[in-house]
Order: structure tokens, then C-alpha cells, then sequence
């Protein structure tokens, strides 16, 4: 007979119980019926889930890996795909060039990263600087609209499931099947947990590290090009992603310190932010109490899904001391 106190909920679990609190509490405010309120979460979740995704990669590398460049280039990715989409009267290829867009400003960080040794937060805040200034330029007399079959399609709500939701839920199958079953995606996970032991095992540690950020740059710039198709471009239209992506993918159970993804985890966290946000809203709450409360329920989720920590606290032994200490030199050098 299994004991309850050997038992572990997944790392997801805390995500999702969040989110079905707060849609609790939603309908309990409002006192209208669920179906209107989870259609539109499902609505809204995925553009948040594609770039959660991408981050949810660079942060599984190991610690200090992050990007903050995913605000501005979901911005520069709308833009630009309503732009070429409207030149050339197609938005595949709109989505193309965004694609592109968010490729090529990915690789400027790589570069900065991998052969200039700029730590990962500096090296992407630099490139936010530079896709914000393309962004600014692109916006002077910008005229454009999205194509009225691919914002049909994200609107599109067959049985009140929304079609998109259901096309990035099978991306995040996708990615969690490439994470836990292909070589690259172990190779990955191992780089997170033990950077250097991965070297010795014969990881290619660079090519590790600029697959995941070029993968966070494509998400990213594709979230916003379809999130400017379904509402409108604007170069302010990321600003809420960059720390919304990263909080989803921590309160997802995905580890700061790197090695452990869950990208089931991501939808989870990007539910719960999606209906907090509409609770808030319907309460009636000012800018500074909605970020109040939602800064106590997310640490409170991150209390429960890292196990209470404060409970069972254990000092780390002087080995894994000594181990952890060479590692965080190794990687200054």
C-alpha cells in the first residue's frame, strides 16, 4: 500500500489549482456562466503559452540563462507580419518574416553570449534595445491590417473551444515529446542540471545554448505576429509578456536553477494570470492593488509547488558546497 507522505504531485499541479481557485472565485463575482469565461481564457492563453514556451527552453539551460528581449521582439513580430503580410497579400508570409525577425535578433544574443561573454541578461537586454529601435522605425506611418482569414481562424471558437488554443496545445505535446524523448531534449536537460559534467560527457554545450535561444526568438516573434492578427499591432503590444512569460513558466514548475522543464506546467500558470487578470478587472481594482495581489498569489503558489521549503530546510553538504562553487567559477570564466 503506497504511503501518502511518499507521494508527489506533479510538478504542474499547483499551476492549474491556482487557475481553477481563481475561475471559482470568478464565477462566484460575477455569477455568470463558466463556458464565457474559459472560452475567453483560452482565447487570450496561447500567445502567452508560445512565448512562455520559449522561455520555459533558455531557463531549463541552467541558471542566469534568460531573455528579456521576448517583450520587444513579440512587438517587432506584429509589426512586421502585418506589414509584409499587407505588401505581398499573403500571411504565411507574414508569419515568415516574423519568424525570421525573431531568428535573427535571437542569434544577436547568441553571438553576445557564446563568443563575447556577456552574461545572458545583459546580452538580451542589449538586443531589446536594438529590435525596440526597428520597431520604433517600422511604426512611423505604419498603415496595415491583419488578414481577414488568419484573424477568422483565431477567433474561430468551434463547440466554444477556440481552434488556436487547440493548435498550441499540440505545439506544447510536441515540445514536452521532444524534451523527454529524443536525444536533444535529455542532452538539454542534463546541460541545465550539471553544465559542466554535460561538458565531459560530450554535450555540445554551445550548440545547446543557441538552439534554445533562437527557439525563444521564433516563439516569441510568432506570438506576436499572431496576437497583432487577432487585435492590432503596436509597438507596445509585448510589454506585459516579458514578465508574465517568466513568471508562467516558474509558477509551471519549471526549476530557476535549470535541468527540470514542464511545459503542461506552462499552461497552467498562463491560465491562472489570464483569469486573475479578468478577476481583478471585475472587482474593480486600481493598477497598484491588482499587482499587489497578484505579486502574494504567485508567491504563494511558488511556496506550495517548491514543496514549503521553509518547513523542511536542509543545509547543503560541504561537497555539493565545494561542487557548486567550482561550477558558478568555472562559468565566470
Amino acid at each position: 500500500m503506497m504511503s501518502f507522505r511518499n507521494f508527489s504531485f506533479p510538478p504542474w499541479t499547483w499551476s492549474f489549482l491556482a487557475a481553477v481557485i481563481v475561475l471559482i472565485l470568478t464565477f462566484a463575482v460575477s455569477g455568470a456562466g463558466g463556458a464565457q469565461t474559459l472560452t475567453l481564457a483560452f482565447t487570450l492563453a496561447p500567445y502567452l503559452v508560445l512565448v512562455g514556451l520559449g522561455q520555459m527552453l533558455v531557463m531549463s539551460a541552467g541558471p542566469g540563462n534568460i531573455d528579456v528581449s521576448v517583450g520587444k521582439v513579440f512587438s517587432l513580430g506584429g509589426l512586421l507580419s502585418i506589414a509584409v503580410g499587407e505588401a505581398t497579400g499573403s500571411w504565411v508570409l507574414g508569419l515568415g518574416a516574423a519568424a525570421a525577425a525573431g531568428f535573427a535578433m535571437a542569434a544577436i544574443s547568441v553571438v553576445a553570449i557564446l563568443y563575447v561573454r556577456i552574461p545572458p541578461i545583459v546580452a538580451t537586454l542589449a538586443t531589446s534595445l536594438i529590435v525596440s529601435a526597428i520597431s520604433l522605425t517600422l511604426a512611423k506611418g505604419f498603415q496595415g491590417s491583419a488578414d481577414p482569414a488568419l484573424k477568422g481562424f483565431l477567433s474561430w471558437a468551434p463547440f466554444g473551444v477556440p481552434a488556436f488554443a487547440v493548435v498550441v496545445i499540440l505545439l506544447t505535446v510536441i515540445v514536452s515529446l521532444v524534451l523527454k524523448w529524443t536525444t536533444w531534449g535529455s542532452h538539454m536537460l542534463a546541460f541545465g542540471q550539471a553544465r559542466r559534467a554535460a561538458g565531459y560527457a560530450g554535450v555540445k554545450t554551445k550548440n545547446i545554448l543557441a538552439a534554445v535561444y533562437l527557439a525563444c526568438g521564433v516563439f516569441a516573434a510568432l506570438a506576436g505576429a499572431l496576437r497583432a492578427s487577432f487585435s492590432a499591432p503596436n509597438v507596445e503590444l509585448g510589454n506585459d509578456y516579458l514578465l508574465d512569460s517568466i513568471a508562467v513558466v516558474v509558477i509551471g514548475g519549471t526549476l530557476l536553477s535549470g535541468g527540470r522543464a514542464v511545459p503542461a506546467g506552462v499552461w497552467g500558470g498562463a491560465l491562472f494570470f489570464i483569469l486573475l487578470d479578468g478577476l481583478l478587472n471585475l472587482i474593480g481594482w486600481d493598477y497598484a492593488g491588482q499587482n499587489v495581489l497578484k505579486g502574494f498569489l504567485v508567491l504563494a503558489v511558488l511556496f506550495l509547488a517548491s514543496g514549503a521549503p521553509i518547513l523542511a530546510r536542509r543545509s547543503p553538504s560541504p561537497d555539493t558546497s565545494i561542487e557548486s562553487e567550482d561550477e558558478a567559477q568555472e562559468d565566470r570564466l
